[in-house]
């Protein structure tokens, strides 16, 4: 998932229609040198010296894995119960890094094997089909199929993004008046209500899309950096309230409905889904046979960021938890500018966020016009697809079933499907233990599961308070 140097232009233009599909935004923000193709038997890829450090690596790796799926775990955690959802998240953890580890470790395995420099998630999958005789004909469906997902999850995020930013920035307003200094639960201001949140989304979406319009993510630089420090002050703001205001008795179920677990799948896949940023980290990395060290660490991090706020965020707040923390927040201003500072965060994210799907989608397009409409036609296709996830925000304004949808439908293959599949087609003709085929199947069937009914609980659930919704909607109507 590294970019082409050779296909960098920093003048105006469709500069992001011309770099490699699986581009990370690591590989704009942080770009190195390409180096000469390593010999098989050593483990390098481009790292050498000029690579990421340790740290560096990382920090990446935090990065790519803390957002807004963070702050929607208290609500999977309520999903679960006060026990099973914690010891849910931490399973999906280790099921997560095991299938990080197998696409680093099938990446590897591929590019010795065919003297590449580097395997991004669609090649491994291409190459990996390629490996079983009857699949052979089709392997190029492996990389669309990948694509396909990524394009599916990457425009999931910013659904979220609108859905988020509407939400917390309209909390914000219908406070604005009544907000005080005092933060104590009991003594919050009161709030009028104000528009509906859609209307909030349109209002983002002008913004948001000047905000694609960006010709090159590397002028986001400094942009991305502040927002990461203000998400950062943000979340450790929301950790002291939350461990601050825990009660004294705890009266919450320890085991959740099951026909609410399937949510819990959801929004907890959605955020573990960091699966893309491994290939490029490790790719860039100074030392990659360090990579292993830096994936258990960096995922025991989150695994623990992951469970503590998801449970100590559902012990303070209760059955009243909402999709995202930060809606639970006293409307004081130290937690206004809180959900304030989260917002900039989600925005410049969505740029980052929105880099893929567009590489993927407007190549092919742009290259069958003259080059004289080439920008026009750019800024055309990415002007659509923000509008498209603007509607589909609208048209799904819950914040918590949109999260557990898009982890369903998406985050599920690429996290927990796929990456088994892929090391019984890579090591297909090297002699791969039953055990270890049964393992494989498993941890994909889980994942199918996962799937299927994340995904009809979530639509039932969204056709249910939809439905709810338009009978408030009548019922006003006829009062007035």
């Amino acid at each position: 998932m590294t970019s082409d140097p050779d296909h960098r232009q920093d003048g105006p233009g469709p500069v992001l229609s011309r770099i490699s599909a699986s581009t990370s935004e690591e590989d704009v923000l942080c770009p190195s040198p390409p180096l000469p193709p390593r010999p098989d038997s050593r483990y390098e890829r481009i790292g050498g010296r000029t690579g990421t450090s340790f740290l560096q690596t990382l920090i990446h790796l935090l990065k790519g894995n803390i957002g807004t799926g963070l702050l929607g775990l208290p609500l999977a955690v309520r999903n679960a119960g006060l026990v099973l959802g914690p010891l849910s998240l931490f399973a999906m953890g280790i099921i997560a890094v095991h299938c990080m580890n197998l696409l680093a470790k099938c990446s590897h395995h591929l590019s010795a094997k065919l003297n590449k420099p580097f395997l991004d998630y669609g090649d491994a999958v291409q190459y990996g089909m390629e490996n079983v005789s009857w699949l052979r004909r089709h392997s190029i469906w492996g990389r669309r199929i990948v694509n396909v997902f990524l394009i599916i999850t990457q425009l999931g995020f910013c659904c979220v993004y609108f859905v988020f930013l509407s939400d917390n920035v309209k909390q914000v307003v219908e406070a604005s008046n009544g907000t005080t200094m005092n933060c104590h639960r009991n003594q919050t201001a009161v709030t009028v209500p104000s528009f509906d949140s859609r209307l909030y989304m349109l209002c983002f979406l002008p913004a948001v899309i000047l905000l694609v319009f960006t010709p090159n993510l590397k002028y986001l630089a400094p942009l991305s950096l502040a927002a990461n420090l203000a998400m950062c002050a943000s979340l450790v703001l929301i950790y002291f309230f939350c461990f601050t205001n825990i009660p004294n008795h705890i009266n919450l179920p320890k085991v959740g409905h099951a026909k609410d677990y399937p949510l819990f799948f959801g929004t907890a896949i959605f955020a573990f889904e960091g699966i893309g940023v491994v290939l490029p980290l490790e790719n860039k990395m100074q030392k990659p046979q360090c990579f292993n060290r830096v994936l258990c660490l960096g995922m025991g991090i989150v695994t623990f960021l992951y469970i503590s706020l998801g449970t100590i965020g559902y012990m303070t707040f209760g059955e009243a938890i909402g999709g995202s923390v930060t809606l639970n927040l006293p409307n004081c201003w130290m937690y206004q500018i809180v959900k304030l500072l989260y917002c900039f965060g989600i925005y410049i994210t969505f740029a980052l966020q929105f880099y893929v799907p567009a590489a993927i989608l407007i190549p092919p397009v742009v290259s069958r016009v003259s080059e004289r409409w080439e920008l026009t036609v750019d800024l055309l296709i990415r002007t659509a697809l923000v509008v498209f996830t603007c509607v589909l925000a609208i048209l799904i304004p819950q914040l918590d079933l949109v999260i557990s949808l898009v982890g369903s439908v998406s985050s599920s293959f690429l996290a927990l499907i796929f990456p088994p599949l892929l090391q019984i087609l890579t090591y297909h003709n090297e002699g791969l233990s039953p055990w270890v085929i049964v393992k494989n199947t498993l941890i994909s069937v889980i994942g199918f599961i996962g799937f299927i009914t994340g995904t009809y609980i979530s639509i039932t659930e969204i056709i249910k308070r939809n439905g709810r919704h338009d009978n408030m909607d009548v019922t006003f109507f006829q009062v007035q």
